[in-house]
């Protein structure tokens, strides 16, 4: 019984696994559409994709550890939300090597990139995905 109590508290002082995010499920107007324009800017892989609830289609897009959940279906409407709204989410944080590449991919992609910003912990600028969606892509380097 001690043995299972040291296994289920950890008290050999083995460092627990830190706690990360795995995904993000996000409503979008067209999930194949979002998935190509993601894929071709953040070089992102389609991990699974299908059927989902209320006849909707989910695309998980992403890398072997994260990813986001793109997901649509038939019943479209857009809320009046802002970064004010409770529950709205304000933006999705990417991190990239090479901002200025990635840069350079959302421009030829059609998309407007604003509010460049150097400080701690790094680089920074954001764009809008279609729906509102804002993404901020985030360099270390």
């Amino acid at each position: 019984m001690l043995f299972k109590l040291k296994r289920c508290y950890n008290l050999q002082k083995e460092k627990p696994m830190q706690s990360k995010l795995e995904h993000i499920n996000l409503t979008v107007r067209d999930t194949d559409a979002t998935a190509k324009i993601l894929s071709h800017i953040f070089d992102w892989k389609i991990r699974w994709a299908g059927a989902a609830k209320d006849n909707g289609r989910t695309i998980h897009l992403g890398g072997e550890d994260t990813y986001l959940a793109l997901y649509s279906h038939r019943d479209k409407h857009l809320a009046d939300t802002s970064h004010k709204t409770i529950t709205h989410l304000n933006h999705i944080g990417i991190l990239v090597d090479d901002l200025d590449k990635t840069e350079q991919k959302i421009k030829e992609s059609g998309f407007d990139t604003f509010n460049h910003g150097d400080y701690e912990p790094g680089k920074r600028f954001y764009f809008d995905l279609e729906d509102g969606i804002e993404i901020e892509v985030v360099s270390y380097q």
